[in-house]
């Protein structure tokens, strides 16, 4: 069985082998999900490709032009300083 060691700071070294098999790299984020079955955490990769993105956000009810949208973000820029 793999182990690590939390250090004072509450951090914990995830082992190589283990960031293997979830195909994980610096910067990856990872959920920890009560298992209310077993009463145990699982550890996952938080990573979600663009596809499972869609739907989330509604279509506008009319489309914003890219020149709407330029003018959006400059009046926020001006306002900001």
């Amino acid at each position: 069985m793999t182990s690590a060691t939390i250090t004072s700071k509450g951090q914990v070294t995830i082992p190589v082998d283990v960031r293997n098999q979830l195909g994980l790299a610096a910067g990856d984020r990872i959920e920890f999900i009560l298992n209310d079955e077993t009463g145990r955490y699982e550890v996952v990769p938080a990573t979600r490709s663009v596809t499972a993105l869609k739907g989330i956000i509604r279509k506008p009810a009319k489309p914003v032009s890219i020149e709407d949208m330029n003018a959006a973000i400059a009046e926020r820029g001006a306002s900001a300083r």
